[in-house]
């Protein structure tokens, strides 16, 4: 799974309709122009993008091929999704020579430690007094 290229595929509005409808029925491409008010060439690009982010697949039923979504890609990107609401901020332990940006560097004092206000502004957090 390219979590980029899903997220980007979820970034149209168009698709998020169609990958919604989806959610509920399995839908052909005319049937998904005619709810979306779309042509039916322009529901056929979005598809394809979805398709190739992996995140619906096509079942040919006679003439027509009805598309229904990968849930399993919906739940995996969710749990990254939620696994990166988890990443924990670290205590602000600058190394002068690694941490601490070039125009911020002489602001720090000996020993790698900077000032409050350089923490604050550099590294998200102030010592504790």
């Amino acid at each position: 799974m390219n979590k980029i290229q899903i997220l980007k595929a979820l970034s149209d509005n168009t698709r998020m309709n169609i990958l919604t409808l989806l959610l509920k029925y399995n839908y052909c491409v005319r049937a998904l122009a005619q709810k979306l008010q779309l042509s039916e060439a322009s529901i056929s690009q979005h598809l394809k993008i979805l398709r190739e982010a992996g995140l619906i697949e096509g079942e040919k039923r006679g003439y027509f091929m009805h598309y229904d979504v990968n849930r399993s890609a919906l739940k995996h990107l969710a749990q990254e999704i939620d696994d990166l609401s988890t990443i924990t901020k670290e205590d602000c332990t600058p190394n002068k020579e690694i941490d601490c940006p070039t125009l911020e560097t002489k602001q720090c004092s000996k020993k790698g430690q900077c000032s409050d206000e350089v923490k604050l502004f550099c590294h998200g957090k102030a010592s504790d007094k």
